[in-house]
């Protein structure tokens, strides 16, 4: 694949080119908090990143071209899974992580746009898709290791796991406007455990061999 037909923001690039890759994902990223997705404007991007807006409309082409690359770097930089030696240990800095990120002033909002720009833009749903994959594949060994130890029946999908400590954290961000605190991130991380114990989340193969 060549710059000229890859998909946008799809090249990794080096030196200088990182430098404006970074500078421009930082500009949109702050854009996407202050004001949502509707109103990103790749000119007003290459003016806050100070860069040529030639660069960005060649580069990103569209505001869902970036929205995919930051997403990208973000999958490309987010934390590594922990290890606590426990399931419930390791669901709960789960829960906490994306707490952290949700309630956060910058990366909350940010979230906000970029779901939004997902569910009217396929470029942008795909990205998505994407990260959450990069981070359910990150995190899953912690439920293998579970199922290792016996903390969890054999045939225990990770993501599934997964997906249940954080859907009641993204309901309070997105629906119900309650506070994403302390009690609630360990709440759903106890209640993911707790499933997981008792065989909610395995897979179909797993439970008829039961």
């Amino acid at each position: 694949m060549n710059q000229d037909t890859a998909s946008p923001g799809s090249v990794r690039p080096g030196g200088r080119t990182a430098r404006v890759r970074e500078s421009v994902l930082r500009a949109a990223g702050d854009l996407l908090a202050e004001r949502g997705y509707a109103t990103l404007d790749l000119a007003e991007v290459a003016t806050r990143a100070e860069v040529g807006k030639t660069t960005v409309y060649r580069r990103w082409r569209t505001p869902a071209g970036l929205v995919s690359d930051l997403l990208a770097e973000m999958a490309e930089t987010s934390l590594p899974h922990s290890d606590t030696g426990a399931l419930r240990g390791d669901l709960l800095a789960n829960a906490r992580l994306v707490g952290k990120t949700l309630t956060d002033p910058r990366q909350g909002r940010l979230f906000r746009a970029v779901i939004a720009a997902a569910t009217s833009d396929d470029t942008a749903a795909a990205a998505l898709r994407a990260f959450y994959d990069t981070r359910l594949t990150e995190w899953s060994p912690c439920v293998e290791a579970a199922a290792a130890r016996g903390e969890v029946p054999a045939g225990t999908d990770p993501r599934a796991v997964l997906s249940a400590v954080s859907a009641p954290l993204y309901y309070r961000l997105l629906a119900s406007g309650d506070p994403v605190d302390e009690a609630t991130i360990t709440a759903a991380a106890t209640a993911a455990a707790l499933a997981a114990e008792q065989g909610v989340f395995v897979s179909g193969t797993g439970r008829s061999a039961r």
